[in-house]
């Protein structure tokens, strides 16, 4: 079992940054990939984006390319998520998500262990 805590969200301005982390304990963090996905109320679950599990492959969002990045530290179990040029279409609760795999996912069914979110908030 792996548990996920998601930190960082808050009320941000247009075009400020935000970056979120997302700890994990309970297994060894670097035998799983990560992703982050994002929910806005009365909308499904988006993939934002993922990270290998030694962070050399990403993938992203199209919504989300050139602004935001995805980066881990291992030694902390922690995974990033660096928001940049923050447009109020960002506006969700952003959930962590791990995977027992070498490979990435941008699919839902492919994570098998979530957090509970960090709501981020942009204001125009």
């Amino acid at each position: 079992q792996v548990q996920l805590v998601e930190s960082g969200g808050g009320l941000v301005q247009a075009g400020d940054s935000l970056r979120l982390s997302c700890v994990a304990s309970g297994r060894t963090f670097s035998n799983y990939a990560m992703g982050w996905f994002r929910q806005a109320p009365g909308k499904e679950r988006e993939f934002v984006a993922a990270i290998s599990r030694s962070g050399t492959s990403t993938d992203y969002g199209d919504s989300v390319k050139g602004r935001f990045t995805i980066s881990r530290d291992n030694a902390k179990n922690t995974v990033y998520l660096q928001m940049d040029n923050l447009k109020p279409g960002d506006a969700a609760a952003y959930i962590c998500a791990a995977r027992y795999s070498s490979s990435i996912s941008s699919t839902r069914s492919g994570y098998a262990y979530w957090g509970q979110g960090t709501q981020v908030t942009v204001s125009s």
